[in-house]
């Protein structure tokens, strides 16, 4: 059950060294000097300011994996954590938007392919860790420029329904002559099925016609990431 955080008691002298101990360090040496634990125990410093935040920090990690996983968890599997309650979910869920806001930025600023790693970090920040598959498709102009970034639909933990002619519709809706899709698979495996590859070849089969080139098909997991492209897949 989720603590109360409003009624937790101050921290003694020894706590109050030790978050400026960890503060000094992450100024000092940034992110890559603390683990996820006591990065995540810092940021909780915020949310829970008089109680002892590592028990919280590393009962989180240890239920979701990382700081990355705990970041984007689920608001009603975060309160299932003791000692978590609506203030730890609201600076959790805001690091998580100011992460995606940033991704996304850097995916917005230049041509695509020509930021291609940019492109592949924004689809894991958003989609890596999810815990149902997602059909997202990057719409692109003839400069390869983004027009316009959808999450078209939204499935179960194995499976998300495409319609191929709703792909390519959207993508003339939008004038955008060149598309990116991107799933993602929550298994962690990005690795693709026989399915992702056969309902790929289908959308590349309709929008060829149509003036529509499909760049690539890219799935995301925890585990990195796969290029159909790259794979020779399409």
């Amino acid at each position: 059950m989720a603590g109360f955080d409003e009624r937790s008691p101050k921290p003694d002298t020894d706590a109050a060294g030790h978050r400026n101990r960890l503060r000094d360090r992450f100024l000092k040496g940034g992110a890559d000097a603390l683990p996820d634990y006591e990065l995540l125990e810092l940021l909780l410093f915020r949310s829970l300011p008089r109680i002892d935040t590592k028990p919280i920090a590393k009962r989180l990690i240890g239920r979701f994996g990382s700081f990355a996983e705990v970041i984007a968890a689920p608001p009603a599997r975060l309160r299932e954590v003791e000692g978590v309650g609506d203030a730890v979910v609201t600076d959790l869920k805001l690091v998580q938007a100011a992460a995606e806001r940033i991704a996304r930025g850097a995916v917005r600023k230049r041509p695509v392919l020509a930021s291609w790693s940019a492109v592949i970090e924004y689809c894991r920040t958003t989609m890596a860790f999810a815990e149902k598959e997602q059909f997202r498709i990057l719409f692109l102009d003839k400069r390869n420029a983004l027009i316009s970034d959808e999450v078209q639909q939204t499935g179960t933990v194995d499976h998300t329904p495409v319609y191929p002619r709703e792909v390519i519709k959207r993508a003339l809706e939008l004038s955008a002559t060149a598309i990116i899709l991107v799933h993602n698979h929550p298994s962690g495996d990005p690795t693709p099925s026989r399915a992702d590859i056969e309902m790929t070849k289908t959308i590349v089969d309709i929008a060829q016609p149509l003036g529509v080139t499909v760049h690539d098909h890219v799935i995301v997991g925890r585990n990195g990431h796969a290029s159909l492209r790259g794979l020779k897949l399409i």
